[in-house]
């Protein structure tokens, strides 16, 4: 058994730890083609594809009849062949074909998802279709504004999807992981402002007047031809359940970039949204964008490749991490100052997830007790 069905397995009738009333990225727009795709969302079998009018579509991946998976059969027109009987279901998953039978079963039908496609991701909401609102769909803008320039990818990685957010939410681990590209002392030494609302939680760091790491240099350097001090600064904004945009640049040290200055520096963003797979693995999304030499396509696959190295050294942490916690069943991290925005990441992802379970299906209510 390998380590991520073991896990899986040790975690079967734990409770949820992520919410299902929530948006999540299921896929980039052009991984949904005329064709069928499988992926494990929120620990269900989901398979995807486009309609012949283009639109993305989302059913369990799961035939009615046998339970085999959908994905394994084909796309006719706009309906999804089953291929072992060859039942055929509809994007709204209602059976229209049976073999060797005119009847239709009325209850033969599958799931089928609300799918939104918007900031070049194709979005999928697993809970209750009735809460579906497309207006919920976290903003990643940066990923096709004009303004922007970027490409990203996604990485599937065998951890917790909050351990991705941790991650994120606290950047102090770049000194110590990321020492080679972005990491350096100030990182872990600067001070920083942790904020957060009712969906949100930010925090703020800014480092003035310090040499910069040899990623941003490079950067700054070609763009603006600067060498010397920086000001650098990092904003991370944590969107509940789990999606988290990192602001973050350098400028000449002492040009307004903390005041609000930014023209002379260079600012990118960094897009992560992560979607959960099951209870110990998740499908990490993410995309560099930049405001500064938009044109410059060789830049912008340098920097997505770039990135991604440095996600691969998370990566390794992540999954360490992961067998760690598989390994001190019911341990409890202890928090640092550092983990402010991590800590109120998961009371938010908490909130949503408790307020889930207060929900009573109407079936689950006992009846009134009949006069005597």
């Amino acid at each position: 058994m390998t380590h991520a069905s073991a896990a899986a397995a040790s975690n079967a009738g734990a409770p949820a730890t992520f919410p299902l009333n929530a948006w999540y990225a299921a896929a980039y727009d052009v991984e949904v083609k005329r064709a069928l795709l499988p992926r494990r969302i929120c620990d269900v079998g989901m398979v995807f594809y486009r309609t012949t009018d283009g639109r993305p579509a989302a059913l369990e991946d799961a035939c009615w009849h046998r339970l085999l998976p959908l994905s394994l059969g084909r796309l006719e027109g706009d309906e999804v062949v089953c291929g072992y009987h060859g039942l055929v279901f509809n994007a709204d998953g209602r059976c229209t074909h049976m073999p060797s039978q005119e009847t239709l079963n009325p209850s033969a039908c599958v799931r089928s998802f609300p799918v939104v496609e918007k900031h070049r991701f194709v979005w999928v909401w697993p809970g209750d279709p009735a809460l579906a609102d497309p207006a919920l769909v976290p903003d990643l803008h940066w990923n096709h504004d004009p303004a922007w320039a970027g490409d990203g990818k996604l990485i599937t990685v065998q951890c917790d999807y909050r351990l991705v957010v941790d991650n994120l939410m606290d950047l102090t681990h770049e000194t110590f992981v990321h020492g080679s590209s972005i990491g350096q002392r100030a990182v872990a030494e600067a001070p920083f402002v942790a904020t957060h609302g009712d969906r949100t939680a930010t925090v703020t760091r800014w480092m003035e007047g310090i040499d910069a790491p040899p990623f941003w240099a490079g950067q700054i350097r070609q763009a603006r031809g600067y060498t010397g001090p920086v000001d650098r600064w990092q904003i991370i904004r944590f969107e509940a359940p789990c999606t988290v945009t990192i602001d973050v640049g350098v400028a000449p040290a002492g040009s307004g970039a903390p005041q609000g200055d930014r023209s002379q520096g260079v600012n990118g963003f960094v897009l992560n949204t992560i979607t959960p797979e099951t209870a110990t693995s998740c499908h990490y999304f993410w995309a560099f964008a930049r405001n500064y030499s938009l044109h410059e396509q060789r830049l912008t696959h340098e920097l997505r490749e770039g990135v991604a190295g440095i996600f691969r050294e998370d990566e390794v942490v992540l999954e360490a991490q992961q067998r760690a916690i598989d390994e001190h069943p019911g341990y409890r991290f202890y928090n640092l100052n550092i983990d402010a925005g991590a800590m109120w990441a998961r009371r938010l992802i908490d909130g949503m997830v408790a307020k889930e379970r207060r929900v009573i299906p109407l079936h689950a209510v006992p009846a009134a007790p009949r006069a005597a």
